[in-house]
């Protein structure tokens, strides 16, 4: 089974703030630094947990975090219109500043203010692959991908280059999940289910869907962008690249959920 868990934003955003509070000092991260380095400390503290977890147990698996550089196409239509908001708000005139100076796309952010945006990149390629799959066919637990991975392009002689951009971590998880033969995608988020018409009083749970119903929920404006739709999404690339199911729930119902007992199970 391989999971997919909660995005980097809030860590990227953690780094980017001490970046800005320290750039008369130091010079800048570079974006896909940032993602590298919340990679390493994400990881880190996954691998703690499972440690700890594992010696109350009584257990003895290996589990290791592979820092993941993930390719994306350098002619993606999404780095023509970057829209994935990062760092902190900032005043207009700031804004306007740091997009003369430094270069940035900016957008106000539903009137609190402004913020960077940069592309969110389809993922084609996990460089890291086979390192990953010859530990996970060694009984290890790998921690990859973490926050979607570092987005990285080739150049004209296969040479590889860090790109401002982030991957959505839902589509790198499930592509990684598909490479590796899983028959099972569990994506771990802030609700227990799937549901419809979300936030209101007549939400309705969903313990099961098929890609025919989804599609039919995706045409009525069910899922929202940043928010189920890419999850759904995803869920629905690993089944069409051969998948058996793919779950979403949250982390208190996730053995319930593999059990069939909670969360919404998605099937071709």
């Amino acid at each position: 089974m391989a999971t997919a868990g909660e995005g980097k934003g809030r860590e990227v955003g953690f780094i980017l703030l001490r970046s800005e509070v320290a750039r008369e000092q130091v010079h800048a991260v570079p974006l896909d630094s940032c993602v590298a380095d919340t990679q390493g400390a994400i990881g880190y503290n996954f691998q703690m947990a499972f440690y700890n977890e594992f010696k109350r147990r009584g257990i003895s698996i290996p589990v290791s975090t592979v820092i993941t550089q993930v390719v994306v196409d350098r002619h993606d239509e999404a780095f023509k219109k970057p829209t994935k908001p990062i760092g902190l708000f900032y005043s207009h005139e700031e804004a306007k500043l740091r997009m003369g100076r430094d270069g940035w796309e900016m957008v106000e952010d539903a009137g609190r203010g402004w913020r960077r945006v940069v592309a969110s990149p389809e993922p084609r390629e996990i460089i890291e692959f086979e390192t990953i799959k010859k530990l996970v066919s060694h009984g290890e637990i790998v921690i990859a991908v973490g926050g979607g991975g570092i987005p990285v392009i080739r150049d004209t002689r296969g040479n590889l280059h860090g790109v401002e951009a982030v991957i959505d971590k839902d589509f790198a998880s499930s592509l990684l999940a598909a490479k590796l033969g899983a028959e099972v995608f569990l994506i771990s988020t802030a609700v227990d289910r799937v549901y419809l018409n979300y936030n209101r009083p007549d939400r309705k749970a969903l313990d099961k869907l098929d890609m025919r119903a989804i599609k039919r929920y995706i045409k009525d404006g069910h899922f929202k962008p940043g928010s189920m739709l890419p999850k759904i999404q995803a869920a629905m690339s690993f089944l069409k690249q051969g998948g058996k199911k793919a779950i979403i729930t949250d982390p208190d119902n996730i053995e319930l959920a593999v059990a069939g007992k909670a969360g919404t199970t998605i099937v071709a």
